[in-house]
């Protein structure tokens, strides 16, 4: 899990099982318990033929290598796993050419059904976005780069973050870089990975290595019931300029998460992006984090939203055809993704500022077959999102 997404502001808990009703593709059933699950055409697509449906290909490619390293009993254990091992061995024959939009587009409606998930209380799948941070660092401690980033230690699950942030594994040599501001350290964690601009003019790359195990704690919900944010305004760069400007309560703050994470140096390509929890580079605008526990990594998912892109306003059409290729402890729930925008600042206030419904339609492969709650049947309510 090279890159670890902690979304600061929103998570919904469900709980979704999958089983195998028998060993046969055509008795492959995930079902879905906390959600309603809606079988569409893709005419109900809106965008879907104008689309670039190449690009959505290419993301598909880089899951299909760790797919297709399945082990009999993975595709066994997990309907989604076995239906994608199954569609990535016709996605590496037709890969031996060229593909064109057309081919790609033609590839998806093939071997693939949408399934629109509606959780339980919901309008529709929720959405949120991430990106690769670019911030100031020295792999030498200073008097001016002083805050550590650390390795995993020994015992990950020793400490939470009061702690280590007041010394527990100092002096352990398990500092990885060393950065200006605790709030860009608390923010890489956020994103998971992060591009650092080391003195000198050298770049490195450190990404999502192991977590304390602790639970993650949403933080922009303190500030939403203080009155200090509005929900409907609540975005992280609100949260960073209240840290940054109010250094003792921002420190308070951060600690209300106890949950923590060490990180690993990574390999930088010229035009590389971060890795994601499938350990395949990260596609922007085509990868998607998603909840671990219920999604299958390599699953197409269609994504139709209004989001605030152009501008702060969500108005800017978000029609994409994406693949689940990350994770992040509050990306909870069946029909819960983080979009990922690529790297830099600018691009990280587009990022910020998702939060948006919309429809989550999962690309099931054919000859698995989905069961949720019927439309019309009662489901409890969701939880609160602050």
């Amino acid at each position: 899990m090279a890159s670890f997404r902690c979304r600061i502001l929103f998570g919904v808990l469900f709980t979704l099982t999958a089983g195998m009703a028998g060993a046969s593709a055509a008795d492959r059933v995930l079902r879905l318990p906390g959600a309603q699950a809606e079988t569409l055409g893709y005419a109900a697509l809106d965008g879907w033929t104008a689309d670039d449906h190449a690009a959505a290909f290419g993301s598909f490619l880089k899951s299909c290598k760790p797919i297709r390293a399945g082990t009999p009993a993975m595709r066994a254990a997990r309907p989604m796993f076995g239906g994608l091992y199954e569609v990535c061995g016709h996605a590496l024959e037709v890969a031996a050419k060229p593909v064109t939009a057309r081919e790609a587009r033609a590839f998806f409606e093939k071997h693939f059904t949408p399934v629109r998930i509606t959780p339980a209380g919901e309008p529709g799948g929720f959405f949120t976005g991430y990106y690769e941070t670019v911030i100031d660092g020295s792999r030498k401690k200073t008097a001016e780069y002083n805050v550590p980033l650390y390795r995993t230690p020994a015992v990950a699950s020793a400490y939470d973050r009061t702690q280590i942030e007041e010394g527990a594994l100092a002096g352990k040599g398990l500092e990885l870089v060393w950065l200006k501001n605790p709030v860009d350290a608390f923010f890489a964690q956020i994103q998971g990975s992060a591009r650092i601009k080391l003195a000198g003019g050298d770049t490195m790359r450190v990404g999502y290595a192991a977590r304390n195990g602790l639970p993650y704690t949403p933080v922009g919900k303190f500030l939403i019931e203080r009155g200090i944010v509005s929900k409907e305004d609540m975005t992280m760069d609100k949260i960073r300029d209240f840290m940054e400007a109010n250094p003792e309560e921002g420190r308070e703050l951060r600690r209300k998460n106890r949950s923590y994470v060490f990180f690993r140096e990574m390999p930088l390509g010229k035009e590389q992006h971060s890795t994601g929890g499938q350990g395949v580079e990260l596609t922007p605008d085509r990868s998607l984090a998603v909840d671990r526990s219920l999604h299958v990594y390599g699953t197409p998912i269609w994504v139709e939203a209004d989001l605030p892109i152009a501008s702060e306003r969500p108005v800017t059409p978000f029609r994409k055809l994406a693949i689940a290729q990350d994770t992040g402890t509050a990306i909870i729930g069946p029909a819960r993704a983080d979009i990922f925008f690529g790297a830099g600042e600018d691009i990280g206030k587009i990022a910020g500022r998702i939060k948006q419904f919309g429809k989550f339609v999962v690309l099931v492969p054919k000859g698995v077959t989905v069961s949720g709650v019927p439309a019309g049947v009662p489901v409890p309510p969701s939880r609160p999102r602050s």
